[in-house]
């Protein structure tokens, strides 16, 4: 009988040490890191705010089961990412989001182990080496990277339905960041029969002697390949555009919103929602390289009628009816 009491027992503990183990999971405070340029989560403004959103539909509690550690590199200056990752690694988070094709450079040699959810709308993961394939990542980096080659030519395309007379483009690229996007750009350009002229930008400086540039080359519209540093100085590249009478486009919806012409690209509100399911994923246990990376899943055509106006731009009404936003 003692025999068969001490198997119960051992059987019995056997059982309750996994069930304990999965109580104190349960009770962890998680500690996510997030490197970026622009708003960190705890900012009430939109879009970020949807990642915290996504986190509690899914049973998580900002500020209690999770804690964001955010670093940002301020007024677009993300030569200070690679601190900035080094500063999330030394603090043993749990897990990083990078915001940016930036902020993933910067983490991919700061750490091995820890796992990195990317929202990148730059960087091709495969061909620059982040992942194996988009099924399978494999190491320790997933999550949601744009489809560059397919909204470039897109975003040209837009432009020159918008612009009829459009046929000689310049592009503003900032040299801090990934390439790709200016690939697909000159890529499109060629197929759609346009002279692009690529004009890098490595600091505010810059931006003036792009324009003039512009105007030299006798531009018919430009396409802003986005950066931090641009966001940062974007009422300055929208003043210069006007004054050269240069039709815009970007990336984001909200940079025509705040005056650039046209913008075409992914929902960011969506982007950090998907972000929150590859967060939950991960902290319930999932493998980061065996998730696969994900595209965007919504477009937003953002038309601005306002600097339509000051540029004495007629958009074709075929342009107007597609757009998501018209501003007025």
């Amino acid at each position: 009988m003692r025999l068969i009491g001490l198997a119960v027992f051992f059987a019995l503990g056997l059982t309750l040490a996994p069930l304990a183990a999965g109580a104190q999971q349960a009770g962890k405070v998680w500690r996510i890191g997030f490197l970026t340029s622009a708003a960190c989560p705890d900012e009430a403004g939109p879009p970020v705010r949807m990642l915290s959103e996504g986190l509690r539909e899914r049973g998580h509690t900002v500020g209690k089961t999770v804690v964001f550690e955010c670093r940002r590199s301020d007024e677009g200056r993300e030569e200070r990412f690679g601190e900035l990752a080094a500063d999330l690694v030394r603090l043993k988070v749990d897990l990083i989001i990078g915001v940016s094709s930036a902020a993933t450079r910067a983490l991919r040699p700061a750490t091995k182990t820890i796992p990195i959810v990317a929202i990148d709308s730059e960087t091709d993961p495969v061909a620059s080496g982040l992942a194996f394939s988009l099924a399978k990542p494999g190491g320790n980096i997933t999550g949601i990277f744009l489809d560059a080659p397919e909204i470039s030519g897109k975003r040209l395309q837009l432009l020159k339905e918008a612009v009829p007379r459009l046929s000689r483009v310049v592009a503003l690229w900032d040299a801090s960041t990934d390439p790709t996007p200016l690939r697909a750009t000159e890529t499109a350009a060629r197929s759609l029969g346009l002279h692009l002229r690529t004009v890098t930008i490595r600091s505010p400086k810059d931006l003036e002697g792009a324009f003039r540039t512009a105007a030299k080359e006798q531009a018919d519209g430009v396409v802003l390949l986005g950066s931090a540093l641009m966001r940062f100085h974007l009422a300055r590249i929208v003043d210069l555009a006007l004054q050269r009478r240069l039709p815009t486009i970007a990336h984001f919806p909200h940079w025509a919103q705040d005056g650039v012409l046209m913008s075409y690209g992914p929902d960011l509100g969506l982007l950090y929602r998907q972000a929150a399911s590859f967060v939950d994923r991960i902290l319930k246990g999932a493998v980061p390289g065996e998730l696969p990376i994900e595209r965007p899943t919504k477009f937003e055509l953002v038309i601005n009628l306002k600097t339509a106006k000051a540029l004495r731009l007629t958009i074709p009404q075929s342009v107007l009816l597609r757009a998501n936003q018209v501003i007025e």
